[in-house]
């Protein structure tokens, strides 16, 4: 992969985390709960209703880990944008490791809740940043935006 090319994936992949972020951030509030009820509904499988955000606790917690995501994944595309061009090496330090982190995280917590597709999603996400960023040359390019 060219620079130009894996900061444009690594980009895509920031914003993707933003909106899933986004969208669990939703589930606090009943009027837009649906798709993150669904995604609830889907990483604990099988599909069936079973999960339902209703509980304050889960709203509260679905806010902040939305929050928190959505600005992760902010975070992570200011580095890119900002960062990349100047310290290759630093931006994709500070993208794996933080990949790293979030995803033995979520993914410990994910399998002792037993939502098991969740580890299977977050390896997927983790392997879509730390693959491409894991190729990323250590010397200082122009990427053009």
């Amino acid at each position: 992969m060219t620079p130009h090319l894996t900061t444009r994936w690594l980009k895509l992949m920031s914003l993707f985390v933003v909106l899933l972020g986004l969208l669990v951030a939703f589930g606090a509030h009943p009027a837009t709960a649906l798709p993150a009820t669904w995604l609830s509904d889907i990483v604990f499988w099988p599909f069936d209703g079973a999960q339902p955000l209703e509980a304050p606790a889960a709203r509260v917690l679905a806010a902040i880990s939305g929050g928190v995501m959505a600005g992760w994944g902010a975070m992570m595309w200011l580095i890119l944008d900002r960062l990349m061009p100047a310290d290759p090496a630093l931006a994709r330090l500070l993208i794996i490791e933080a990949i790293l982190i979030w995803f033995v995280v979520d993914s410990t917590g994910s399998f002792a809740a037993g939502a098991m597709v969740n580890v299977l999603l977050n390896t997927m996400l983790m392997l879509a940043f730390v693959v491409p960023a894991w190729f990323v040359d250590g010397r200082r390019v122009a990427i053009p935006s």
